[in-house]
């Protein structure tokens, strides 16, 4: 008999699933559902105003994506739920939400209808910079050991800065929230009855560690006295590993996704993770680029290292054995998106039309013939903060070199040479630290669409870069982790050895470009540390001045 599981990849705008035959990888159907809500940064459904640096979402859209994506690519493939024998997921995070008594998100009643805190706040929510500096500062006066793990700084888009917002801000979602959980870890629950905190999502995003659990109750106690028994009460403390086996689809589930009742169901793990078992980059050595709205920078290595300035490090967080640690840009193709919509001129919208091609591809098209340098221009990359390694949502973006003869296709191409430098950042921080990089192997949307832009960071690494042609990545990996769930595999490294997809075209590096982009660098290098590491604090008064502080 054949064997198929479904993966799911629930992602910032959208969900997207896919139908796997578990035994050779090939992808029978796929399906998109668009969030009806997307992100909401300016106003709830209600009208009511937001504050700056939100990022908030409604859990029904994921119920919507759920409900519609799995039916659909059983029906477009012409399969038989009977057939599927296991489903996965993946999230991004940290995506946090308040649920009731009845494990039900509080902005679903009428009381909490018109509470920005009652909604899912996504990854990119950064409103709790006050909250992760406050948290910092007392980690650092206190000596907490736990710190070094996440390279010095704990991230406004974690789990407990979020928290303490709402406990200052709102204490009567605090006082009403039975939970705080994980978007992933809901799911989790509405699909098989079982609360759980994955580890991926406890370690990466709430402070967990294997070795010493999570920070002591005195240390939250200390931060606001109603966080005391946080740990426990408002947050669970049943932390479960990846490799668990135990889930399984309740009738509850089975009316969700139109699957059968009793299949296996994996356990969540992050977004970006999920795409390392489908490129085949289980093993030590390899740098996966996830290339989206954001960027994520994930490696495994089987040695503990603490790392200034990265995301944190999780043991068996993604692969049995190994440590995988992550970094990553808060800002990618976010803000090439925000330069299309704010700063392209109308002519350069007509032509595009004319040619029947986005402004995206006719903004590429004149950036090619752009030489590196050209322009004289020169980018932050940190217009939603910088993620690591400097890990400040108070940091802004900037562009340096503009004159009267500045044209947007010279802006365009810089911003995507920033985020190439952010990059470099970020690899030599890891190898500063002790952390071979052998190859990099680069996946996502922007990866595969956009030649220009990896060229570009072939030539600012130095070093050449595959690109995966594997669509839906994401969803892909989560469909491997559900036949590891299924026991068709004894662990996602032998999934991966089988059903990982091996085509992509590598982009190597143009020397005569190499020699003009590190020249560049230096002087991004000069811009970050200047205004990244304390010598200017400009950008933290205008932020400051902004927010009316």
């Amino acid at each position: 008999m054949k064997r198929y599981t479904v993966g799911i990849d629930f992602g910032s705008l959208s969900g997207r699933a896919v139908l796997m035959n578990a035994d050779t990888g090939a992808v029978l159907a796929s399906s998109v559902c668009e969030y009806a809500h997307a992100v909401m940064s300016e106003s709830l459904p209600s009208g009511r105003s937001l504050e700056r640096h939100t990022a908030l979402q409604h859990p029904a859209d994921y119920l919507e994506a759920l409900q519609q994506t799995v039916r659909e690519v059983c029906a477009k493939a012409k399969i038989s739920p009977n057939e599927i024998v296991a489903l996965g997921f993946d999230f991004t995070a940290c995506t946090m939400l308040s649920l009731d008594a009845q494990g039900m998100p509080l902005c679903f009643s009428e009381e909490f209808r018109d509470e920005p805190h009652a909604y899912v706040k996504l990854w990119k929510d950064h409103a709790a910079q006050t909250e992760a500096d406050e948290i910092n500062r007392l980690a650092e006066e206190r000596g907490e050991a736990w710190l070094s793990i996440y390279g010095g700084k704990v991230s406004s888009e974690w789990m407990l800065p979020k928290i303490l917002k709402i406990c200052k801000e709102a204490p009567k979602v605090f006082d009403a929230t039975q939970r705080f959980s994980e978007a992933a870890d809901w799911i989790y629950q509405l699909l098989t009855g079982v609360e759980i905190h994955s580890v991926p999502f406890a370690g990466y995003k709430n402070l967990w560690n294997a070795k010493h659990g999570y920070p002591n109750a005195e240390f939250y106690e200390v931060l606001h006295p109603k966080l005391k028994n946080l740990i426990g009460t408002k947050v669970s403390e049943t932390v479960t590993p990846i490799t668990d086996r135990s889930g399984k689809l309740t009738k509850r589930g089975s009316e969700l996704t139109g699957l059968c009742e009793g299949i296996a169901v994996s356990v969540p793990v992050l977004d970006s993770h999920a795409s390392m078992p489908t490129l085949g980059l289980t093993n030590e050595g390899a740098l996966m680029l996830i290339l989206g709205t954001s960027a994520c920078h994930v490696l495994n290595s089987s040695g503990e290292m603490e790392i200034e300035g990265i995301c944190g490090y999780v043991y068996e967080g993604a692969v049995p054995k190994l440590y995988t640690y992550e970094a990553g840009q808060a800002c990618c193709g976010d803000h090439f998106a925000w330069f299309v919509k704010n700063g392209v001129p109308r002519a350069y919208a007509e032509e595009a039309e004319r040619l029947g091609i986005s402004i995206h591809a006719y903004l590429r098209q004149k950036a090619k013939c752009l030489k590196a340098g050209e322009s004289g221009l020169l980018a932050l990359d940190w217009f939603n903060g910088n993620r690591s390694v400097l890990s400040d949502s108070d940091l802004t973006g900037m562009i340096l070199g503009m004159t009267l003869r500045t044209k947007p296709e010279e802006i365009y191409r810089a911003l995507i040479e920033a985020t190439a430098y952010g990059t470099k950042m970020i690899v030599q921080t890891f190898e500063k630290s002790g952390i071979a990089i052998d190859r990099i192997v680069a996946s996502g949307g922007i990866a595969e669409k956009d030649e220009m832009l990896m060229q570009i960071y072939a030539d600012v690494l130095n070093r050449p870069i595959k690109v995966s042609k594997a669509n839906y990545s994401g969803a892909m990996g989560s469909a491997m982790y559900a036949a590891v769930a299924a026991e068709i595999y004894e662990d996602i490294s032998q999934a991966s050895n089988v059903l990982a997809v091996e085509n992509g075209i590598t982009y190597f590096p143009m020397q005569e470009n190499v020699i003009v982009y590190e020249r560049l660098y230096e002087e991004y290098t000069t811009l970050h540390d200047y205004f990244g590491k304390g010598k200017n604090t400009v950008m933290k008064h205008l932020t400051a001045i902004a927010k009316g502080k």
